[in-house]
């Protein structure tokens, strides 16, 4: 059995296609599930949306042949750094939710400062209370697992050997 390494682009496309994924998954919450975000969400949204123009952008552009080949795996480096980093600020975030360590004064109730207007209708979503969870996992946990997760099999992948016998 031969077991060859994936073209690079296909990985970046992979990566691509999950943080599309993801970040539906988390505008559906919001718009549709009424989850609206905090702001250590929105941190872990931007790496995402850079992954997808990175490795859909990139991945198809290689796979259409209007770049190289080489640039594949560029593409596939980058979209995967940018995976892992909002995986991280997942982490970040579940441990703000479980109080394992402090989160940004503005969204944990830890500060107010008046602005010099007072808007009673202005809700600041809570960095700290988690929104929803599922097998007491919040939205921040399951995007650290699978970011982290996903970002994992990319660098075994392209670190995998051309050929396998």
């Amino acid at each position: 059995m031969t077991i060859s390494r994936p073209p690079a682009h296909l990985v970046a496309l992979a990566l691509g296609l999950l943080s599309l994924a993801l970040m539906l998954g988390a505008l559906g919450f919001e718009y549709l599930g009424g989850y609206p975000p905090c702001e250590i969400c929105m941190w872990q949204r931007y790496p995402h949306v850079a992954a997808i123009v990175v490795g859909l952008g990139g991945g198809l552009l290689v796979a259409a042949r209007r770049l190289g080949q080489g640039l594949g795996r560029i593409f596939a480096e980058l979209a995967m750094v940018l995976v892992a980093v909002s995986g991280l600020i997942g982490v970040y975030h579940a441990g703000v939710e479980w109080h394992v360590w402090a989160g940004p004064a503005a969204c944990t109730g830890h500060a107010f400062q008046f602005t010099g207007t007072l808007d009673l209708d202005t809700h600041v979503v809570q960095c700290d209370t988690a929104a929803w969870r599922l097998f007491g996992i919040s939205m921040a946990g399951y995007n650290a697992l699978i970011s982290l997760g996903a970002a994992g099999l990319a660098a075994l992948a392209l670190m995998r050997p051309k050929r396998v016998s």
